[in-house]
């Protein structure tokens, strides 16, 4: 069974590994591409931690960055834990999986005296941003300095490999990861002709809100991941496949 992963890379490569551990071939179809942005720290700021929602944008800031590494980090899910540890932050506070949830643990960390009130956030982020978590954490009386610093281009067509294992018949299930990377996809097999037999296939998505952009767009089977990991979106797509 061959399994398209529209996750962006490096990422993608993981997942087939994973994907290869539990006997499923996959496809790559990357629906987001990487683009980094110039970051520019302002020296003259005094952060008091760092907050992440995903982990490229530590991708981008490569050894500007070096000053930070000493704060402490909130990470939207254990992905970016990874890759901020792997960046050298030391102190990684690590959240539940959406922007939502890591609003209320840096807002728990207030309350229970482990960051002060009033602290001054940096918010390294991308350029599309489904939540205004810096208004959110702002009205809650803390600073929150956004630097963007990447952005992910949506990818217009598949690789032709992918497009003719839909025309063959030889896939048997799509992995989503986000919501502009399931637009995108819907984009490519429409301009592709390929709406009817790609959305007749197991749709597995990781949360319930990408899994509504599937739903509306006319996907019959899709299904949803227990929770915001891909451990178990990959238990989802067992599900949905091997039933």
């Amino acid at each position: 069974m061959t399994v398209l992963v529209t996750r962006p890379h490096p990422d993608n490569e993981a997942t087939r590994a994973n994907l290869r551990a539990r006997g499923f071939d996959a496809l790559l179809a990357p629906m987001l591409r990487f683009e980094p942005l110039p970051y520019h720290d302002d020296d003259d700021v005094e952060y008091d931690a760092v907050i992440l929602t995903s982990a490229n944008a530590l991708r981008a800031i490569d050894s500007a960055g070096q000053r930070l590494l000493h704060l402490p980090l909130f990470a939207v899910g254990a992905h970016s834990a990874d890759a901020a540890r792997t960046a050298g932050f030391g102190k990684v506070i690590v959240g539940k999986g959406d922007a939502g949830a890591l609003r209320d643990l840096v807002l728990g960390r207030i309350k229970a005296g482990k960051l002060k009130k009033g602290a001054t956030l940096l918010y390294l982020a991308g350029a599309d941003l489904s939540r205004d978590l810096a208004g959110e954490l702002g009205e809650k009386g803390l600073t929150v300095v956004t630097h963007t610093t990447y952005r992910m281009a949506p990818v217009t067509s598949f690789p032709p490999e992918v497009s003719d294992a839909f025309m063959a018949n030889g896939i048997t299930a799509v992995l989503h990861y986000s919501r502009r990377s399931a637009r995108a996809f819907l984009d490519a097999v429409r301009a592709g002709g390929l709406e009817v037999s790609a959305l007749a296939l197991p749709q597995c998505c990781i949360s319930a809100s990408i899994a509504s952009v599937l739903h509306d767009a006319g996907a019959t089977q899709v299904v949803v991941a227990a929770s915001m990991d891909e451990e178990a979106l990959l238990d989802a797509l067992a599900r949905a496949v091997l039933k």
